[in-house]
């Protein structure tokens, strides 16, 4: 059974500082938030937060969060897979390239998609409209939250390791029914964890979908975009209101991630305890 030991007076001061940090980095930005979405009332900020380019910059914003999530599931797996399972030359480059939206601005990332997919760019099609477009935008959010998935199945997939894939083999099965039915539940975890940060971090996006796509009022202006624009119109009630929706979807997103994080130590912890036995 754990000893519990009394708290000497230094873990409270310790105790007291987090508290005061937490309420001063999160606490009363959040109060202030809220009073000025409440500023003029309850329906000066429903009027404001259904207001129809509020509600398309939040269709944009979600439908770039779900198109960056789908499509970093699958190639994140497979970057991951490619990563952990194969060596060949220009891997350490590969890495160093998957990582890269860790370092990169957001920004360069949206002025380089312009230079690639802008008028008279390397990719340009005509009459396909990739820049100051949805597309283009799309590719700047997949492109910035590239990591997440790839990153969080790595380490599983090592310590997996090949050796229950190849039993499987020597019974007779076949590599699609070895890799779902032994691998991907295995993964099943780490793969919602990268897509739940995925989310998260797309919601949230500015730098790069601002400069790719224009910010297009009705057209390509995300949440955050809108929340820039209401502030530089003076539109606090709105801007305060999209915070607000933003934040309670993080909130959300946060508790997802954090019951996923759990589970998985969980399991390591059950996984590490079996092998120690």
């Amino acid at each position: 059974m754990r000893e519990v030991r009394p708290r000497l007076p230094i873990h409270y001061l310790l105790i007291g500082i987090v508290a005061i940090y937490a309420i001063a980095l999160v606490g009363i930005p959040t109060a202030a938030i809220i009073g000025g979405a409440l500023n003029k009332g309850i329906a000066a900020l429903v009027m404001a937060v259904t207001a129809p380019d509020v509600i398309h910059a939040f269709e944009v914003t979600v439908l770039l969060a779900v198109g960056a999530g789908a499509f970093n599931l699958v190639a994140g797996l497979l970057l991951a897979w490619v990563l952990v399972r194969h060596e060949f030359r220009g891997k350490q480059l590969l890495i160093a390239l998957v990582d890269a939206p860790f370092v990169i601005s957001p920004v360069i990332i949206g002025a380089v998609l312009i230079i690639v997919f802008g008028r008279g760019g390397w990719l340009s099609i005509p009459n396909v409209p990739i820049a100051f477009a949805l597309p283009g935008m799309m590719i700047a959010v997949i492109i910035v939250t590239m990591p997440f998935v790839a990153r969080e199945v790595m380490p599983v997939l090592a310590a997996l390791g090949p050796e229950q894939e190849e039993g499987a083999f020597t019974l007779g099965a076949g590599r699609w029914y070895t890799f779902r039915r032994i691998v991907l539940p295995e993964l099943r975890i780490a793969l919602l964890y990268g897509l739940a940060l995925t989310f998260s971090r797309a919601l949230g996006e500015f730098g790069a979908v601002i400069v790719v796509g224009g910010a297009i009022q009705g057209l390509t202006e995300t949440a955050t975009v809108y929340i820039f624009r209401a502030l530089d119109d003076r539109n606090t009630v709105g801007a305060y209101g999209a915070a607000i929706i933003l934040a309670g979807l993080s909130v959300i997103l946060l508790n997802v991630i954090e019951r996923l994080n759990r589970r998985r130590l969980s399991r390591h912890t059950a996984t590490s305890g079996a092998a120690s036995e």
